[in-house]
């Protein structure tokens, strides 16, 4: 993932969190998807394998989108904490950007 790209998705991930259009940290993220609330997920390649266990699976049983390769720092940055291991996006909306974000050029 190019250095814009990464800036673009924690900026919409940071817009998010500010709008209450999102949810941080792992029992947020899977509440949500379980609950069907859940549109798109920025997950930490760093968070411990622990935590990871705990949603990663969830996320691709459900076939939520989810990016991964952000550091915990950085997604806690944007979240308002030191670390953060998952931000769950729940707004329909945001979550399309960010796919969109993340498709090629000229689709």
């Amino acid at each position: 993932m190019d250095a814009a790209l990464r800036r673009r998705l924690l900026g919409l991930a940071g817009l998010g969190v500010r709008a209450r259009n999102a949810v941080v940290g792992v029992d947020q993220v899977r509440a949500a998807a379980q609950g069907g609330s859940l549109q798109a997920a920025l997950v930490a390649g760093d968070a411990s394998r622990h935590s990871r266990d705990k949603v990663v699976p969830l996320l691709r049983a459900r076939r939520i989108t989810m990016v991964d390769g952000f550091t915990a720092a950085e997604l806690g940055s944007v979240a308002g904490r030191d670390a953060t291991a998952v931000i769950g996006i729940v707004d329909a909306q945001l979550a399309n950007g960010i796919r969109g974000a993340l498709r090629p050029a000229g689709e």
